[in-house]
């Protein structure tokens, strides 16, 4: 009810103004002569004769009878009816109102030298109107600078960027990431504006709190720099890593690139990260908004040319973590990177050799929840081996799924391809392998493992198809690269519309209607 008393002061207030400019227009006509108080700095008819009361020969106040009678038949709409659109519209109108009193305050200040009362009236009203509308349409106003801010970034930004190289621009990005983490007023301006949330939305799963289901996949933040940031962009959860318990500089250069007709990225970085004891050190005191996962793997060197080496390997990185008692919400362990030396002698997508490793992993008796990132290069009836062995180990669930590793994949533009050597695809050429694992698993183990969805993801209609097929979460990492930074608060409004569609309530209610 209180909402509503708001939204009867914003039509007042725009009523207001339209009586005010329709005042100032009579006077312009010469119907009227406009009192005007004597004080310094006042002198209303040095202001309203001057050459600045038109804009190509149309009076300021007749422009302002335009703009609060349309403001005002706006918010008399809003006041009767909750609309979104006609929300952002009313934001759109008071931004444009404000902007303008700036500019007039302005010319009254330092140009002209005197001040209308009319005027300054008006910019009042100006000024209020825009804390109401942003203060009141919160959702309506993160709404449209998300889609500004999409638009720029698709159309503008992402033509710059992608003139440079795309590990230099990714490592900029986390640098000003990092930097914008530290930072505690530059993290509020950016959730103000881009972090929407809504019950809907949210869950527990496994225990832990989502906000949102989108996450960041491990591969992006792999030095763990933007724990602090990332909550201020929409992100659910996030999983930093890929962390091996050495650190490695990464293979040899390229080690990312992009195919934009294919919308994917080529990913080369074999595990490049700074290690387990500095990464440990760096999040050990960190308090984290959202649950963060660290995804841990085998190091990537030539010494762990064993099995049982790269066990033990991945044993003592998650000693490590554990012993610094970090406040991760998750373990991820992925056991699918294609990019690693000693690919094939050292392996543990197979049955047997999975089974030995997870023997390990239950010996440490993690009270975190442990994901495996899984391959999608597999075959149904080897994936459901996988499933059933991780089934009857500590693991709680698992990641569709990791790298296309199929060169000649449908989806795949050949003459990108044909300009890297090394690596395998991100993005669209995991999609539909992807949403097919995460209906197989769902199918056969939906009592036993969460699912979590990974691959594809570039809108809210990707990100809920995989919910419906079985997925409890989504990760992505491409989509940010394509489709901007606020991607992720895209697709959290653009599922609370579908599920409103569909008539859920909650996100939850969703998962693996599609099965």
């Amino acid at each position: 009810m209180k909402s509503k008393y708001y939204l009867y002061l914003i039509l007042l207030l725009s009523l207001l103004g339209l009586a005010d400019s329709w005042y100032l227009t009579l006077e312009h006509y010469g119907k009227i002569i406009v009192p005007c108080s004597t004080a310094i700095l006042v002198d209303c008819g040095k202001v309203l004769r001057s050459k600045y009361s038109e804009v190509l020969g149309i009076p300021l106040a007749l422009i302002g009878v335009f703009h609060y009678g349309l403001f005002s038949l706006v918010n008399f709409y809003n006041v009767i009816k909750k609309d979104k659109q006609i929300r952002v519209i009313a934001i759109i109108f008071s931004t444009i109102g404000t902007l303008s009193s700036i500019v007039f305050m302005y010319l009254q200040f330092f140009v002209i030298g005197s001040i209308c009362l009319y005027c300054t009236l008006s910019a009042i009203i100006s000024f209020t109107l825009l804390y109401l509308t942003y203060r009141f349409f919160e959702d309506e106003r993160k709404f449209l600078f998300i889609k500004l801010t999409g638009y720029k970034y698709r159309y503008i930004l992402k033509k710059i960027l992608f003139l440079f190289d795309a590990e230099f621009v990714h490592e900029k990005t986390i640098g000003f990431g990092k930097f914008v983490g530290k930072n505690r007023l530059l993290r509020n301006i950016f959730s103000y504006f881009y972090d929407y949330r809504s019950t809907s939305l949210k869950q527990k799963v496994l225990g832990i709190n989502f906000e949102s289901p989108i996450g960041l996949a491990a591969g992006f933040d792999y030095d763990a720099n933007l724990t602090q940031f990332l909550p201020s962009l929409g992100f659910g959860f996030m999983s930093v890593g890929t962390i091996t318990n050495m650190p490695y500089a990464g293979n040899p250069a390229p080690r990312l690139g992009r195919l934009p007709k294919s919308k994917s990225l080529l990913v080369n970085k074999g595990f490049k990260n700074e290690g387990a004891d500095v990464i440990a050190d760096k999040i050990k005191n960190q308090n984290f908004e959202i649950p963060v996962g660290i995804s841990i793997g085998r190091t990537n060197s030539s010494e762990l040319d064993s099995q049982k080496k790269s066990i033990d390997d991945i044993i003592s990185a998650f000693k490590k973590f554990e012993s610094t008692k970090i406040k991760n919400s998750y373990y991820e362990l992925n056991i699918s990177c294609p990019n690693l030396i000693h690919q094939g002698e050292v392996v543990f997508d197979e049955p047997k050799k999975l089974d030995e490793l997870l023997v390990k992993v239950d010996s440490l008796k993690l009270k975190k929840p442990v994901f495996l990132k899984m391959p999608i290069d597999k075959s149904d009836q080897e994936t459901l081996e996988l499933l059933k062995i991780i089934s009857t180990h500590s693991p709680k669930g698992v990641i569709f799924g990791n790298l296309q590793k199929d060169k000649k994949h449908p989806s795949l533009h050949l003459d990108e391809v044909a300009k890297f050597e090394k690596g395998y695809y991100s993005g669209k050429p995991t999609y539909q392998r992807s949403n097919e694992l995460i209906k197989l698993a769902y199918k056969n183990f939906k009592n036993r493992l969460v699912i979590i969805g990974c691959g594809g993801v570039f809108s809210a209609e990707d990100a809920y198809t995989k919910i419906k097929l079985g997925a409890s979460l989504v990760q992505l990492i491409t989509g940010l690269v394509y489709n901007g930074p606020q991607l992720v608060a895209e697709i959290n409004f653009g599922l609370v519309d579908l599920l409103k569609k569909d008539g859920y309530k909650n996100i939850s209610q969703a998962i693996g209607v599609d099965n």
